[in-house]
């Protein structure tokens, strides 16, 4: 099984900025862009997950965005998957430290970095553009 070390010793080999936040829970920037995604040691699971945004302005109905999103989590997020968390809008991976290797982790991480920045302007204007019928 993979240990909280272990998986220092993988953030470490992939060049990547982090810092523990918390016991096994680390907060990790990467990708061009640099998101955070909190990477959680927690036996006998590690999570990843990435906030995308806060829904709780949405400007418009939910519908569209909703539909979006399982529509992605069909085609496009294949290890992972968007959900809600309060009212916030996450992308997340959950893998097995079992059996957890240095290339799934790498894998993992830039899937999920790669989702987020190519999905985020669609997902924005889907939350934010103005509610049909409403003032704009």
């Amino acid at each position: 099984m993979l240990t909280r070390e272990d998986l220092e010793s993988y953030l470490i080999r992939m060049e990547v900025d982090y810092e523990e936040i918390a016991e096994g829970m680390f907060l990790v920037r990467a990708g061009d862009e640099r998101l955070p995604v909190v990477v959680h040691h927690s036996p006998p699971l590690l999570f990843l997950r990435l906030k995308v945004m806060d829904l709780a302005q949405a400007e418009r109905s939910r519908e569209d965005l909703y539909r979006t999103l399982l529509e992605l989590n069909a085609s496009d997020v294949v290890h992972g998957a968007y959900g809600l968390e309060g009212d916030e809008l996450v992308l997340s991976h959950t893998l097995e430290l079992d059996s957890l290797t240095y290339s799934e982790l790498q894998a993992s991480l830039e899937s999920i970095l790669l989702a987020a920045s190519s999905h985020m302007g669609r997902i924005r204007s889907l939350a934010t553009s103005p509610v049909e019928g409403g003032v704009s």
